[in-house]
């Protein structure tokens, strides 16, 4: 005799699946190329990029660079003008960028290359995928520097500011670690503003005023995506969290 069927009335609610965002989607959105490479600029994706590729396995300062420096992630990093500033003005610093626009990655190597750059390594791919294969608490800084802001409705889950992306970026920051977002689109804004209350369990953020989201903080440059704001007549918002160690 076969035991009967549960009364379906009498079973536990099934767990709410995941909200849709990058971390479930797994799929990148966005150009992955652009205009034809310059000679010059294919010679250094052909040569130098590799030589910067990230290993396999676990993604650990000591792997990268050869001991335990502070360590830091640019997701999206555009052409690497931001990367480039941050890696020249800590040299003893470890710096990792994202970025899957292949001529954005293509104008990152001529600085790095100009400026004599060592301390940084370069992902094409996805960012979060980077992200899982960092130890919890090993970053130091973590960027998200006007992403692409995805303003229709039906588009908010392509957003890397959701709940999956900080779930994971708070878990990556070491405690006291930073959180650094800019954008300069309304919609995102409003977005990014919305989200972020729900994570105030992880992070902190540091600010008292206007002033620390309208202008730029020490060691913080101002991107050319945000230049092209302004001139546009947009106002480029910078925030700055603090990961919390309740989170």
């Amino acid at each position: 005799m076969t035991d009967p069927l549960p009364d379906p009335a009498l079973l536990p609610d099934p767990a709410p699946a995941p909200a849709p965002d990058p971390s479930t989607i797994n799929r990148l959105y966005g150009r992955s190329t652009g205009h034809k490479l310059r000679l010059a600029q294919a010679a250094l994706v052909e040569t130098l990029l590799p030589q910067l590729a990230l290993p396999e396995g676990d993604i650990t300062a000591r792997g990268l660079f050869g001991d335990d420096r502070p360590l830091h992630l640019e997701i999206g990093f555009g052409s690497g003008e931001h990367l480039a500033f941050r890696a020249d003005l800590l040299p003893d610093h470890g710096f990792i960028g994202c970025e899957p626009f292949l001529n954005g990655v293509a104008t990152a190597l001529t600085h790095i290359r100009d400026q004599g750059l060592a301390n940084i390594r370069i992902d094409s791919g996805d960012a979060l995928n980077v992200l899982r294969r960092i130890p919890d608490g090993a970053l130091a800084f973590v960027y998200l520097l006007h992403p692409d802001p995805w303003p229709k409705k039906r588009h908010a889950k392509r957003r890397m500011m959701n709940d999956g992306p900080l779930d994971l970026i708070a878990s990556k920051l070491k405690p006291g670690g930073e959180f650094r977002m800019a954008t300069d689109h309304p919609v995102y804004l409003d977005h990014a503003l919305m989200v972020m209350q729900r994570h105030r369990h992880q992070f902190d953020w540091l600010v008292e005023g206007p002033s620390d989201w309208l202008t730029y903080t020490g060691g913080w440059i101002e991107t050319r995506y945000a230049v092209k704001a302004r001139r546009e007549g947009r106002t480029p918002h910078q925030f700055r969290y603090r990961g919390s160690s309740l989170g």
